[in-house]
């Protein structure tokens, strides 16, 4: 998709002067969330690079945690979003780091709650788009902007070809697709964006399917 202006990406309401650290930003605490797959108890951001120096003035900050509530870049409530989630107990902390990323626009979140935890690593490429180069450990490029799978699987010969068997059948077009492991042998994580909508026939399929551990749907 491409973008005509700054209003196509952020909307009529945005807090910040620049789309990097605020559009894109709050996209990155959104994929997060969608992730999780519900509002987080707690988070820790840290901040690299380009983002370090300049999220309180540009309110990074503020859009990565309207992200984690749930806010698209649009939503008229992201210039609240640190006081909403102080009301929504929320527990968020902030941190600088010097380490030197790969991208100036680098932030690293820890999410969780009782039930679960998440890690990832988002960086805002320009124009309000972003990409997602880390879950809980393994590098992928996801963009956030098309419907797609994470599968986490055990890395045996021909589960890949099993799931991709299964788009096929359900006229599913892989537009992009990783993989990702650890060690071999062991757990692996597939990342593949696709062209239509996911169903929840493909998805019971997909969790049907010998090897898989767990299958994410992630919606644009």
């Amino acid at each position: 998709m491409k973008y005509k202006s700054v209003f196509d990406i952020i909307g009529p309401v945005m807090v910040g002067p620049s789309s990097s650290h605020t559009a894109g930003a709050a996209r990155i605490g959104l994929v997060a969330r969608k992730l999780f797959g519900r509002k987080p108890e707690w988070a820790r951001i840290s901040f690299y690079g380009s983002f370090a120096e300049t999220y309180r003035g540009h309110g990074t900050d503020v859009a990565i945690v309207a992200g984690l509530l749930g806010f698209d870049t649009f939503d008229d409530r992201l210039p609240n979003a640190l006081e909403i989630a102080r009301i929504e107990g929320l527990d968020v902390s902030f941190f600088t780091e010097d380490a030197i990323p790969e991208h100036p626009n680098t932030a690293r979140l820890r999410i969780g709650d009782d039930k679960g935890k998440l890690e990832l690593v988002g960086i805002s490429i320009g124009g309000g788009k972003i990409e997602i180069v880390e879950l809980n450990g393994f590098d992928l490029k996801l963009s956030g902007h098309h419907p797609a799978l994470l599968i986490m699987h055990n890395d045996r010969y021909g589960t890949i070809g099993s799931v991709a068997s299964a788009l096929a059948k359900h006229a599913i077009n892989i537009g992009h697709m990783e993989v990702s492991r650890k060690e071999k042998g062991k757990e692996a994580l597939m990342t593949i964006e696709v062209d239509q909508l996911l169903t929840d026939d493909l998805i019971q399929e997909l969790e049907s399917l010998p090897n898989i551990i767990q299958v994410t749907k992630l919606v644009d």
